[in-house]
């Protein structure tokens, strides 16, 4: 035995390593050298099928130039193999050993984990590249979800040989997610067709991807060896590992908060209390509501109650009318008519109990009434729900049997928020609350929820595991829908912001502009070229080189010229100054106005108008009609995309951007507090509604851009219009909590009412 005062080598969650200690040191290389070894040999292996997968794919072509294209992508790999497998390699080990310290930087600007690949830090980029992300998203997805279970092991021993820092799926630099953004990295150096690229992220997938779980074995061997967690129990919530901020991290902080003992968690202590505390409140309600005065029930013994067995399988055959009644067309009055069906469910599952056993029992026992009525609420909050489209409310309703089988099943389906039926009716409220006719014209997200839904219907017996798989399923559909919408709204959002950095840029040339012709009485020459062609420049040079620029400086030092130019020329040293600015003049607009689009010949007819003015300023024979026709010319030869920047002072007043108004008002509080991901509903007109998600605030403007499921743009406020929205009804946020928290909070609030209350609702 060992004394006690020896220290042990065993690390639990609790402690931490320095990553620059010698020990810490020292797994953190075991780590990088288990990793490389296994990862040189499958990717090693996955090159050597690229070449025999290409030239199946040339055999079968459609056409001679696709054949060329595959057998141009086979001499590319051969000549670039070693620099892809090189730097993949490196990149793989770099991220290993800079891990820590990069992390720590991101936590302290709060950044948080790395972006996972097609993420919103994303450029505008081509079809191809986002035919790639996704392709990477998926392949990440599935494995992330397949290797649960030896990912979560080395997720938590990981954060503590790397000093404690918290480690979910995405972070982990050995995870499907980092090791994928390394290959997409090393393929930059294969210049091929994006279907040769695609082939080869395809074998990836197959033979690097697929074989993970052997490298992270013997990294969780090697780590238990040297006494990290030795005790760990590979234990996470179901389906949880992939998605951020769910099963994985759930499962991380609960392993965190218990770590004397190193296991993982499926919920916290608190989380469960809080559970079985509601449980028990609700219990209490229920019980409390029997007891009333109107409330009679027959002793225990006076009938046969229903079992559990008879129970699930009246509520088969009700649930298999319900997959028939499901397949017909929908109907504007099916919300009111499964209304009366989710109330009145209790009495059809005693009929047909009665007409399957031969008689018809007055009551079920407490425990299964409890739950029958609990079940009935939950659908009924949800057909009342307003953050759920009406569409939605009617397809989500007809679930109430299958949940009520399951209820009886599992009683935890209400106590465990990670409990698979739970999550799944959270995760189709949480895709319903964006859609709108106008967001999913393809009836994609309406077509999914169906057949989830037609689903559960159809094929669910007693098998809890369907939950679970279906679960699984729309979260694979969220993760593709979401990666398309974001490429669409960060296009968005560019575009917006490329359009205020415009306007901006163009008030700001506006004002120089202006301020400096001020009470100039100027020739309609000058005037028009300061304000049309010259304005422009200045907008393309604030734009290019900025405000503190060289060039920026030099333009507005030409307008004061310019502006100059047009004082009389009495002297003779008036003349010679004049004569001495001319040519600068001249330099300075050609090159200007060859930056705005100008032609050559434009610009030549343009300056000799000009030679024309200056002459007669500085008092040379010019006949008097060409002299008017110069300064007084009201057709310049400017391009028509050439418009004027602002004219006047009170014009560019107008086009100013809105003070920040005073939060004086509960709707501009409301405005203010919003965050982007926060669902809006906006109503236009009498009847169409748009769901909206507030997708990015304008730092210039302070303006709300909103976008649809899909992230094309919806609307555009500023915080007032906003505000007024709010205030007069056509506008609603949405709230953002899961749809079980919100229903068995509204379910509690209901059964706390007064008896009489309470009896009239459920009448």
């Amino acid at each position: 035995m060992k004394d006690a005062s020896e220290p042990s080598n065993i690390v639990s969650l609790s402690q931490r390593l320095d990553p620059s200690s010698e020990r810490g040191g020292a797994l953190l290389n075991n780590v990088r050298d288990v990793a490389g070894r296994r990862l040189q040999i499958l990717v090693n292996g996955m090159f050597e099928h690229v070449d025999d997968a290409l030239f199946d794919l040339a055999e079968k072509a459609e056409n001679n130039a696709a054949q060329m294209h595959y057998f141009d992508g086979m001499r590319e790999v051969r000549k670039r193999r070693p620099m892809v497998e090189r730097g993949f390699l490196s990149q793989v080990s770099r991220d290993l050993s800079e891990f820590s310290s990069n992390y720590r930087n991101n936590a302290g600007t709060g950044s948080g984990s790395p972006l996972p690949i097609g993420s919103v830090e994303l450029s505008l980029v081509a079809d191809n590249e986002l035919e790639e992300s996704l392709a990477i998203t998926s392949m990440i997805g599935k494995n992330e979800s397949r290797l649960t279970r030896d990912l979560f092991a080395v997720n938590q021993r990981l954060s503590v040989i790397y000093g404690g820092i918290q480690i979910d799926d995405g972070s982990n630099p050995v995870g499907p997610s980092a090791l994928s953004q390394a290959f997409r990295q090393a393929m930059r150096e294969l210049n091929a067709e994006m279907r040769v690229k695609l082939i080869i992220y395809k074998l990836f997938d197959r033979y690097v991807l697929a074989s993970l779980d052997e490298l992270y074995q013997e990294i969780n061997a090697e780590l238990i060896k040297a006494g990290v967690l030795p005790q760990l129990r590979h234990e996470v919530a179901r389906g949880g590992a992939s998605r951020a901020g769910s099963g994985a991290t759930t499962a991380a902080a609960a392993a965190a908060a218990g770590a004397e003992q190193g296991e993982g968690a499926f919920l916290s202590e608190d989380e469960g209390a809080a559970s079985s505390e509601l449980l028990q409140t609700l219990r209490t309600l229920f019980s409390a509501r029997r007891s009333g005065p109107e409330s009679v029930r027959l002793p225990a013994g006076a009938i046969q109650m229903p079992s559990a067995n008879e129970l699930i399988g009246a509520l088969s055959v009700l649930q298999s009318q319900a997959a028939i009644s499901q397949q017909m067309p929908l109907r504007a009055s099916d919300a009111i008519e499964l209304a009366g069906e989710v109330q009145h469910l209790k009495e059809h599952l005693l009929a047909q109990i009665g007409s399957l056993r031969g008689e018809r029992p007055s009551q079920v026992s407490t425990i299964d009434e409890d739950t029958i009525d609990l079940v009935g609420m939950l659908f009924e909050f949800i057909l009342e729900d307003r953050n759920l489209p009406t569409e939605m409310q009617v397809l989500l309703a007809r679930l109430q049997i299958p949940y009520l089988k399951a209820a009886i099943l599992d009683r935890k389906l209400f106590a465990h928020r990670q409990h698979p039926a739970r999550r799944l009716l959270d995760n189709l409220a949480d895709a319903a609350k964006g859609w709108s006719a106008e967001s999913d014209r393809d009836h994609r997200l309406h077509d999914k929820v169906k057949s989830i839904v037609d689903r559960l219907l159809q094929d669910f017996d007693d098998d809890l595991t369907i939950f679970e798989r279906l679960c699984t399923e729309l979260q694979e559909f969220q993760d593709i829908s979401r990666r398309r919408a974001e490429l669409a709204e960060q296009r968005v959002a560019e575009s917006t912001r490329g359009r205020e950095k415009l306007e901006q840029a163009r008030r700001r040339a506006a004002r120089e502009i202006l301020s400096r012709i001020g009470d100039h009485a100027l020739p309609p020459l000058i005037h028009g070229i300061l304000t049309r062609a010259w304005a422009n420049y200045l907008v393309l040079t604030i734009l290019r080189q900025g405000e503190e620029s060289p060039e920026f400086r030099d333009a507005v030092r030409f307008t004061n010229d310019f502006i100059d130019s047009t004082k009389p020329a009495r002297t003779l040293d008036e003349r010679r100054a004049l004569r001495q600015m001319l040519p600068g003049i001249e330099r300075a607009l050609r090159r200007g106005l060859a930056n705005v689009a100008f032609q050559e010949s434009d610009i030549d007819r343009l300056l000799a108008q000009l030679h024309t003015y200056y002459r007669h300023q500085l008092g040379e024979p010019v006949p008097e009609a060409e002299v008017q026709a110069a300064e007084e010319s009201t057709t310049l030869p400017i391009p028509d995309s050439i418009q004027p920047i602002a004219e006047s002072e009170a014009e560019l007043a107008r086009s100013e951007p809105y003070a920040e108004p005073a939060l004086d008002t509960p709707e501009m509080l409301l405005v203010s507090e919003l965050k982007p991901g926060t669902w809006l509903e906006f109503l236009s007109g009498t009847e169409t509604i748009e769901r909206a998600k507030l997708s990015w605030i304008s730092p210039m403007s302070g303006r709300y851009l909103f976008v649809n499921r899909r992230g094309l743009k919806v609307a555009d406020h500023a915080p007032q219009e906003l505000a007024a929205a709010l205030a007069s009804g056509a506008a609603r946020v949405l709230d953002s909590t899961a749809l079980f928290d919100r229903a068995l909070d509204a379910i509690v609030g209901r059964l706390s009412q007064p008896a009489t209350a309470t009896a009239t609702d459920t009448e």
